[in-house]
This record gives C-alpha cells, sequence and structure tokens, in this order.
C-alpha cells in the first residue's frame, strides 16, 4: 500500500472513531418547545454509546419542574452491515413557574446532555360552561410572504374520554400543505385535567392576495361503558366546527435582487466541508467538497443549488444533490446537500470563489445573504511514487539480467500474459456493467414518467414554479399536469397538452417559456401568465377529465 493509501486509510480510521465518539454523547430534546402552566412536558435523552441512562440524576431538574414519570427504551437498528443501539430515557415534566425555565445538562458516566430553554406562558384561559370537548384552529402569523410558511395548529382538548376521533381533510387549493408530526399531552386547569392534541400543518401559499383556511370539523363519540358483551356502547356524537381564518398574502418585496431564487425563511446558513484539507492537496489527486444549504421555514426543494464554477487548472465532478426536510418546533427546516469531486490538474494556487445566496427574513422584514467566503488554495507537485508506473517488461522483472534464462523467460513471458488476459476480461466486464447502467439509465424516466405525481400535487408544483419565475421546473410541472389530466395519454407532448385545451393563450404561452428554455434559462421569465391560464383552466379541465374516463371515480355514480 503507497503512502497516501496509508493515509487515507488512517485518515478514515480516525474519523470514524470521531463519529462514533461524538453519537455516543448525550442528547435532551423536548416535545415543545413553548407550553402553559399546566402543561405537561416530555424529555427525551437518547444515546448510540455505553451509557447507563438509569444513572442519569434528575434532581436538578426539581428546581423549576415537578417529575411526574420516568420510563426507559432501547432499540437495535442495522444498515448495511453496521449495528447501532439507540438508548432513551424518557421523563414527563410540569414546570413549577412561569417564564424562561433551563433545563440543565445531565450527567452519565463521563457525558453530558446539552441545555435546553423552555418557554412557559399563563395558564390557558377555557371558555366557562359545562363544556368537555373544545376544537381551535390558530396560525402563527396572520401575515405571510408568498412561498413562505405559516404554521396552522388544530388543538382538541377534551375532558372525557372519546372514541372514534377524526378531523376533516385540511385542502387548499392555492397553497401546498405539508403535514407536521402530531402531538399530545396533559394540560391541568383549576384543577380540572384535559387531554389535548394538537395536529399542526405547514402551509406554503403559492400566491399573494388572501388565503382563507376553511372551517375544520372534529367528530367523536363520548365513551361509555358497556353493560354487557352485546352492548356496542355507542354514546353521544360530538361535533364541533371552528372559525374560518384568512391570512394576507405579501408579494416578493421590491427589494429582492432580480434573478435570484426567491427563500422567504426565518434563518439560512451555508457550509462546507472537504473530505481532504484543501491545505494539503497535490496535483492529479481528488477531494470532495460538500456544501450544505439549511433554511428554516422552507422546503428542500426550494433550495437553489449551488454551482461549482470552472476554474482553469481545476476540475469538478458533481454528484446528484441530496436534498431533505426535517421538522423543529417552528416547523420545515429544508436542506440540500451539493458534492464534487476536485481534481487539480498541475501545482499552483488557485483561487475558489466565495458562495453567496441571497435570502429574505420573514421574521425583520431585511434581506439578507448567506455567505460562503472564498479561499486560496496551494496544490503542491504530485509526489514520485503516486504516479502509476507502466508494467515492466518480462525481460527487466529479475533483479539479475544476467542470470536470465531461456526457460525463466518462458514462464514469465505466459505469467504476463496471464495477467494481461484477466485485466481485459476485467475490463470487458467493467463496460458490460456501465453499458447495462446506462441503459438502465435510459429507461429510468420512462419509468419515473409512469409513476406521475397526482394531478393536485402536480397543479400545485406548477403554481409554485410558476411563482418562483423557474422556467425548467414550470416547464416540466406543465408536463407532469397535463399527463395527470389525461392518464390515458402516457406520452402526451406540450403541443399536444395544448392541442387539447384547444387555447390560443395557452399555446402562446408554451412557444414563450420554449423560447426562454431554448435560450439557455436567462431569468428574465416571468410566470404570472402561464399561473393564471392554469388556474381559469382547470375547472374544465377536471370536468373533463372526469366525464372522460368515469370509470376512474371511487364509488360509480
Amino acid at each position: 500500500m503507497t503512502r497516501t493509501g496509508r493515509t487515507m486509510v488512517f485518515a478514515m480510521a480516525l474519523l470514524t472513531l470521531f463519529s462514533a465518539g461524538a453519537r455516543a454523547a448525550l442528547e435532551a430534546s423536548v416535545d415543545r418547545r413553548q407550553i402553559a402552566m399546566g402543561d405537561t412536558l416530555r424529555l427525551v435523552i437518547e444515546t448510540t454509546g455505553d451509557e447507563e441512562l438509569a444513572d442519569i440524576d434528575l434532581e436538578p431538574l426539581k428546581r423549576d419542574f415537578d417529575i411526574l414519570q420516568r420510563s426507559s427504551a432501547s432499540s437495535v437498528q442495522i444498515v448495511n452491515g453496521q449495528r447501532s443501539h439507540t438508548k432513551q430515557l424518557v421523563v414527563d415534566l410540569s414546570p413549577l413557574r412561569q417564564g424562561a425555565l433551563r433545563i440543565p445538562p445531565l450527567a452519565s458516566g463521563g457525558e453530558r446532555s446539552n441545555a435546553v430553554t423552555v418557554e412557559v406562558g399563563p395558564p390557558p384561559e377555557l371558555p366557562g360552561g359545562d363544556q368537555q370537548v373544545l376544537f381551535e384552529a390558530e396560525v402563527d402569523r396572520e401575515a405571510v410572504y408568498v412561498q413562505g410558511q405559516v404554521l396552522l395548529t388544530l388543538r382538541i382538548q377534551q375532558a372525557i374520554n372519546l372514541d372514534a376521533r377524526s378531523v376533516s381533510e385540511l385542502r387548499l387549493d392555492n397553497a401546498f400543505v405539508k403535514p407536521l408530526e402530531q402531538n399530545s399531552f396533559q394540560r391541568t386547569v383549576d384543577g380540572r385535567p384535559w387531554l389535548v392534541h394538537e395536529i399542526r400543518y405547514a402551509i406554503f401559499p403559492e400566491s399573494s392576495g388572501t388565503l382563507e383556511i376553511p372551517p375544520q370539523t372534529f367528530s367523536a363519540r363520548e365513551s361509555i361503558a358497556r353493560r354487557s358483551l352485546f352492548d356496542r356502547g355507542n354514546g353521544r356524537l360530538v361535533r364541533r366546527v371552528t372559525e374560518p381564518l384568512r391570512i394576507e398574502v405579501l408579494q416578493q418585496p421590491a427589494a429582492y435582487p432580480d434573478g435570484a431564487t426567491w427563500l422567504p425563511a426565518t434563518s439560512l446558513a451555508i457550509e462546507e466541508q472537504w473530505s481532504t484539507p484543501p491545505e494539503q492537496l497535490r496535483a492529479g489527486q481528488s477531494a470532495t467538497r460538500t456544501i450544505r444549504v439549511t433554511g428554516s421555514g422552507l422546503q428542500g426543494a426550494q433550495l437553489p443549488p449551488v454551482l461549482f464554477p470552472a476554474t482553469p487548472g481545476l476540475k469538478y465532478y458533481p454528484d446528484q444533490p441530496q436534498i431533505s426536510e426535517s421538522e423543529s418546533s417552528s416547523g420545515l427546516v429544508g436542506q440540500r446537500v451539493d458534492s464534487a469531486a476536485l481534481v487539480p490538474t498541475s501545482a499552483g494556487t488557485y483561487r475558489i470563489p466565495e458562495v453567496r445566496i441571497p435570502w429574505w427574513d420573514t421574521e425583520s422584514g431585511a434581506l439578507r445573504e448567506a455567505v460562503l467566503p472564498g479561499r486560496e488554495i496551494q496544490v503542491a507537485a504530485a509526489a514520485p511514487h503516486s504516479a502509476p508506473s507502466p508494467l515492466p517488461a518480462p525481460a527487466t522483472t529479475t533483479a539479475n539480467r544476467d542470470a536470465v534464462t531461456a526457460t525463466g523467460t518462458a514462464v514469465e513471458l505466459w505469467i504476463w500474459r496471464g495477467v494481461a488476459l484477466f485485466s481485459a476480461l476485467g475490463w470487458l466486464a467493467t463496460l458490460a456493467w456501465l453499458w447495462r447502467q446506462r441503459q438502465q439509465q435510459q429507461r429510468a424516466p420512462v419509468e419515473h414518467e409512469r409513476a406521475l405525481p397526482g394531478e393536485a400535487a402536480a397543479y400545485k408544483t406548477l403554481l409554485a414554479a410558476c411563482a418562483a419565475d423557474q422556467a425548467t421546473r414550470a416547464r416540466r410541472a406543465l408536463l407532469d399536469w397535463g399527463r395527470a389530466l389525461m392518464p390515458n395519454e402516457p406520452d402526451l407532448t406540450l403541443d399536444g397538452f395544448a392541442a387539447h385545451c384547444a387555447d390560443a393563450r395557452l399555446r402562446s404561452a408554451i412557444d414563450t417559456l420554449n423560447r426562454e428554455l431554448y435560450a439557455g434559462d436567462t431569468g428574465h421569465w416571468r410566470g404570472d401568465e402561464l399561473a393564471a391560464l392554469a388556474r381559469e383552466l382547470r375547472k374544465p379541465l377536471r370536468k373533463r377529465a372526469a366525464g372522460e374516463s368515469p370509470a376512474l371515480g371511487l364509488y360509480p355514480a
């Protein structure tokens, strides 16, 4: 093994040990960061190491919290042959006072958990009377920017046991709706216990104006004790309806830079990682540069790609981006990871330019920029031993050329012929595998087309692309929407969709979109006209689609 290979193995071993140590630390989290007096709070302490969570001292919690209950759980997961053991300590707490309460670090062995701060407000005011079931809807803000996030919370409060609980499905035509994790806890008001269940949604309006959230309906039956085995025990029906909510959707501010991806968020961060420190690069060696963009209050698909600019002397080989989303107490957190292998072709000093992403701070209403500073890297010359050496000729493989006999030369010649034959077979197998992969990639778009998104999802994606003035995404979404409306035409084209709609304005809008894309997506295209046409044509197109294929209905007429 060469010195470079030994260095890489040693670095990977250190990275593995470091990662294992990072995972072994205690991690503390709570189910909610904002609660009211009388509410219960769930604290979870998790580890993947050897810490004994049962030995954790919970006395520091008793200064601000009442410990109601504690339990433990464990799970084993095997991924790619790697076994991980996760242990959890779950503690139910109730605050003793209002204000910003701090859950201090808790220790087990040589590890300590992170501190967590919780805001505790006054007890909630419940309506008077003898109501035993309450249902309400609230949003975290009354005004939001287009494509920005607004959180809707549906809250069920019950002082009696209920069966067969159900909530109506939230449907909004001009917004993308993402259901979030549900949460349940107990609440005590004036000595009366309540069970609270919260259903949260992240809503992203796709056009400016007024977004109306229609009334939501909750229904259930009161639980009653069965008098016999044959008693069905159906109690009285409970039905509650919320008030409608209206949210003002603001347009993209004029101060936002032209041509930049519109990003309304509460925070945006950008960071990079290198598989090999850039100051240790040598000519001909590769290093993977990974850039991660994280935005709070954004979907992962809203984040723009990070481009790796061509630089003389540096070659980039980009990898497939990774787009994901996670949840926090403040809603969705989108993440996009772009990586590329960087290979310097010669020694020298190179300038890697900065990465600058503008975004709009929805909390302060100000334009901000996430910046990854540029840097200069010094690439050393290739190490002499790192260059591949050609295979030696059979006549030069012995240490003493004079001692070579005809028999030895013939044997070595056959050995090298065998090696050459084995290498040739390996190359043929590699070429066959690459050809098969290419065939699968060519078939992949066809298979993707067969699994088209639903009509509603494609329509909302189209409106979102038009609102962001993203020509490429709008063309793809328009085609998906047309194929969803015409499921019997899997090979539908945009021209065919325009002919089906028989609308000259749509054909003109498609021509304008195609001209923009043929020109290289200059960023001058605006999606207002196409979005307006889609809203106007959607209702008659859906009626026509329903009339053409009545067999697709869930229940026959």
